[in-house]
């Protein structure tokens, strides 16, 4: 038979309490009275071919080969194939739940007895990828008997049988080579051991889910990738794209900065991976430029991918629309959406397949999902993470990532760009962020500047007057604002956007949003917003810091609550982006309520120490300042929940993996 044979049920039933041991299994699947045997060997001989084809991105093929060959070893038991061959036991291949039994120890197992003493990082590697490719990743220590450790020093039966049972060919392998990864700060050297675990333990995971798809649901893995584009088809259309939409744009001086940005992007991506930054104001059309470096960069340097992080779901939905129209020749599975307010009722069989483990050629995500990912231990989170090695990394608004953990965030880019083949584009409208300084030495060291002359492109945009007007009291700022046919107001807190709007509405038509709207509520929101503002009709906004990012909108007048002064640049971003006006009024204020205790505040702070220093609050120099000042303020913050110091060195081996990542770390 082959080596994924079928029988009739009757034919099994009749020695279910008697299984082949001289043929073990993988799984077993019962379909229409058919049974389907795939065979062990052809499963761990596919999971380490899939596996080592993944880790070659990063140059782990024969590491990764070696946890893909023996991740489930322990399936040579007596008591697993018994257990297999037990008519309910269709997941039998999983653990974690009573009564079934662990195969996932003895590989671990065998991989420190064979390996600890010629190469004990590779051992203690091997071990972690292999022990958790169904339950996660486990810390080495811990007050229970769950710790990776104690695991590895309890021989269980099963444990035993299974590493006698199993063939010689399988387990008598020579001592990988581990291609020496480029050392970072000592600070970050133990994250950088435990970061290489994840990208390992990532190629494993999703090589195991993928080999037994394609034998448990073999219609369900033929629809992976089907209609996904490569990255030179995507870089193609959204080139065509490009040249369509600047043929039929009207030559306004705004149009024509905007080619200029698009001319830098592609100049840029002829460079040599690493870290960009791309520094433009609002309305200066970033959001495809970025997407257009990011595709010519990766054909350029034959990259696999690019990944567009945003920090807000609630422009997330804006981004990926840009996108897809502009890749509308291509269907809409050219762009795979991955966050949590994405519509399930709207999404693909091909993007929610491809959100396992983004194996797509873009990918529209959150800090969040990102950043979190790359800090889990459960399989699910880091299934995807071999798939960002020698891709292109886009971070939208990278001065919103958050200081209490920028410094693990930072890390983890160091890493993907030191020994994992990528390029980030830290995208910001303000002056860059999160360059390394005096003040900030965790910072990027000399990212390349996309834009060489960031001062006169500011200076030929410029479409706004700022003005701060001191402390205005709710009824002084109705009054403003129900002066103005046409104004957006920008405040700190949802309650006070309810009051104001509730105010406003009392006395004329108004519209309100707030990050408390679901998804489809808000999007219709700013639809119609739109609409009037296109129709020249009357339209009041009040609305939380949502708005602020990247959302395409153009008011004549804003009103911005005291903020930081990116926030601010961003409300800024807003006003007259269309450059319609000779200038936009932009109005900071301190209202009746105070920004919120936390980062609002802190930021707000800063900010209100220099908008009396500078003639114009929002000119490059100024936001240096602000940033360089707020970061060295909260620098005993940046790694608040101490992050980074989970991960350990114990003899050269990484001892401590975090397997409970802090919420809300990008």
């Amino acid at each position: 038979m082959d080596e994924n044979d079928t029988v009739p049920g009757v034919a099994l039933r009749r020695n279910l309490h008697q299984p082949d041991i001289s043929s073990p299994l993988a799984h077993l699947l019962v379909r229409e009275s058919i049974v389907h045997k795939h065979q062990l060997d052809a499963h761990l001989q596919g999971v380490a071919s899939l596996a080592g084809d993944f880790a070659d991105a990063f140059n782990m093929r024969e590491l990764a080969c070696l946890a893909g060959l023996w991740h489930d070893v322990g399936k040579f038991s007596n008591a697993f194939q018994q257990y297999l061959h037990d008519l309910d036991a269709e997941g039998a291949h999983l653990e974690g739940q009573r009564g079934r039994v662990d195969h996932s120890t003895a590989g671990a197992v065998h991989a420190v007895r064979l390996l600890e003493k010629a190469n004990p990082l590779a051992a203690r590697i091997l071990a972690y990828c292999i022990a958790g490719h169904h339950t996660g990743l486990a810390d080495w220590h811990t007050s229970s008997d769950s710790s990776l450790s104690v695991r590895l020093a309890r021989m269980k039966s099963e444990t035993s049988d299974a590493l006698e049972r199993a063939p010689s060919s399988i387990l008598n392998q020579p001592a990988p080579s581990i291609t020496p990864i480029i050392a970072g700060e000592a600070i970050e050297l133990a994250a950088q051991a435990a970061f290489l675990v994840r990208m390992l333990f990532s190629a494993v995971v999703d090589a195991d889910f993928l080999d037994t798809e394609a034998f448990m649901n073999a219609q369900q893995a033929a629809k992976r990738r089907d209609h996904l584009p490569d990255v030179d088809k995507m870089h193609d259309t959204l080139m065509h794209f490009l040249q369509r939409l600047n043929s039929e744009s009207k030559q306004t001086a705004v149009n024509q900065q905007r080619r200029g940005v698009l001319q830098a992007c592609l100049d840029a991506a002829k460079d040599q991976p690493g870290f960009f930054s791309l520094t433009a104001p609002t309305g200066s059309g970033k959001t495809l430029s970025s997407l257009a470096f990011a595709l010519s960069h990766a054909r350029e340097h034959r990259l696999s991918r690019v990944v567009y992080a945003v920090p807000f779901t609630s422009i997330i939905e804006q981004n990926a629309d840009v996108f897809r129209q502009a890749l509308s020749e291509l269907g809409p599975s050219a762009v795979v959406e991955h966050h949590c307010s994405i519509d399930p009722e709207k999404e693909t069989p091909t993007n929610r397949l491809a959100c396992e483990n983004w194996d797509a050629g873009i990918i529209v995500t959150t800090n969040v999902q990102l950043f979190e990912s790359l800090y889990a231990s459960k399989t699910s989170r880091c299934r995807k993470l071999h798939n960002l090695a020698r891709s292109v990394i886009v971070l939208d608004e990278a001065q919103a990532l958050p200081v209490e953990f920028i410094a693990p965030c930072l890390a983890a880019l160091k890493e993907l760009v030191r020994n994992y083949g990528c390029t980030v584009v830290l995208c910001t409208a303000t002056q860059p962020a999160v360059h390394r300084g005096e003040q900030f030495p965790i910072g990027i060291d000399s990212p390349r500047e996309i834009i060489t002359d960031a001062k006169a492109l500011y200076a030929s945009m410029k479409r706004v007057h700022v003005r701060h007007a001191g402390r205005l009291s709710d009824p002084e700022l109705l009054q403003h604002i129900g002066r103005q046919r046409q104004a957006l107001c920008i405040v700190n807190t949802r309650s006070h956007a309810a009051g104001l709007y509730a105010e406003l509405k009392f006395n004329g038509d108004a519209h309100h949003l707030s990050a408390a709207m679901c998804p489809q509520h808000r999007s219709e929101k700013l639809a119609e917003i739109r609409r009037l503002l296109d129709a020249d009709r009357p339209c009041r906004v009040v609305s939380t810091q949502l708005i602020e990012a990247g959302v395409d909108i153009d008011f004549p007048m804003v009103y911005r609550a005291i903020s930081g002064l990116d926030s601010i640049a961003q409300a800024a971003g807003r006003c007259n982006r269309e450059g319609k006006l000779q200038h936009g009024e932009v109005l900071v204020f301190e209202g009746e309520e105070p920004p919120p205790v936390g980062h609002l505040k802190r930021a707000a702070d800063t900010a209100g120490e220099l908008i009396g220093l500078y003639d114009d609050m929002l000119c490059l120099d100024a936001i240096e300042q602000y940033f360089s000042l707020h970061y060295w303020k909260c620098k005993e913050g940046w790694d608040q929940k101490g992050v980074l110091g989970f991960f350990k060195i114990s003899g050269g081996c990484p001892c401590v993996i975090l397997s409970k990542p802090p919420r809300k770390c990008g």
